[in-house]
């Protein structure tokens, strides 16, 4: 099977964009060549690669092709970069990316910048529980996630914890919790949930309060905004340290027993890249600053 590194870079491309009028545009081409390499590409390989809706999605031959596409693209760049002497401009690998909120919202960021100018960063935000999915479908390189377990054909490495804390304002404590965060005062007082995905509130509630308890809940899919609802008083949620430290409003912790730690790891495709490995080590650099490592959790 001969694969053409154009058709490569247009499925590739196609799937970025969501639509062959996107891909057209990333690589200056017209529509109809996206097309017609897709088609190519899919020829060659005999699968088909694109059910083409809008956005167009990727079969389970199309994910292991796709995989294939980026990790080219990846090497492309590195033995560019490795050779130089081109008066041509070097090419700019695009490296895609999971992460979760809180994580993006606090130290992923910073660790990312000093890259910016050598690498495109394509970033995903899901729930730590999920990105390893993303890893799995192709979607991404590189994940921050809870799953300790390599997803085949990546490795894993331990990154540390994240440790969150039932929290609200002193106001909301005393009209809620005015005996502490009882089973009774928690089936009650309004939470802020993050997403429906999201299962750090709920993991405390159960312990704390039994599986059938049914609070109200707000729901607040952005980390910033989601620390700042709690600070406003709509309602009680579990808070990291790291964003707890940046909030202006004062915030009580209202269980110092109830903290829940999520250990996260970096899990990337096996693959030989010295971007990848810059990547790497520009995470891991910044978990050993920012987060808990074992042995140093703070208190």
């Amino acid at each position: 099977m001969e694969l053409d590194l154009g058709q490569l870079r247009a499925l590739d491309a196609t799937v970025r964009g969501g639509t062959l009028e996107a891909a057209a545009r990333a690589l200056h081409v017209t529509p109809s060549a996206i097309s017609q390499r897709l088609r190519a590409l899919e020829v060659a390989t005999g699968r088909i690669l694109l059910v083409r809706t809008k956005p167009v999605q990727v079969t389970e031959s199309g994910q292991a092709v796709l995989r294939l596409a980026r990790q080219v693209d990846l090497l492309t760049a590195d033995v560019a970069r490795e050779l130089g002497g081109d008066p041509s401009p070097e090419p700019v690998p695009t490296l895609p990316v999971a992460v979760n909120a809180d994580s993006m919202a606090t130290w992923v960021l910073p660790a990312l910048a000093a890259l910016g100018g050598d690498v495109c960063f394509d970033l995903h935000r899901e729930d730590q529980e999920h990105t390893s999915a993303l890893l799995r479908a192709g979607a991404v390189m590189a994940a921050v996630t809870a799953e300790a377990e390599p997803v085949p054909g990546c490795t894993s490495t331990r990154l540390g914890g994240m440790r969150y804390r039932p929290m609200a304002t002193p106001g909301f404590a005393q009209r809620w919790f005015p005996a502490g965060p009882t089973a009774e005062a928690l089936a009650r007082a309004p939470v802020v949930v993050f997403d429906r995905k999201d299962d750090l509130q709920h993991r405390y509630l159960h312990a704390r309060a039994g599986a059938g308890v049914a609070p109200p809940v707000h729901h607040v899919p952005a980390s910033a905004d989601y620390v700042a609802a709690v600070a406003l008083g709509l309602g009680w949620g579990m808070v990291p340290d790291l964003q707890a430290r940046g909030v202006r409003a004062e915030l009580l912790v209202l269980d110092p027993a109830g903290a829940v730690d999520v250990v996260l790891y970096w899990q990337q495709w096996r693959l030989r890249s010295a971007t990848l490995d810059r990547v790497r080590e520009a995470v891991l650099a910044a978990a050993r600053r920012e987060l808990d490592q074992p042995g140093t959790a703070r208190s």
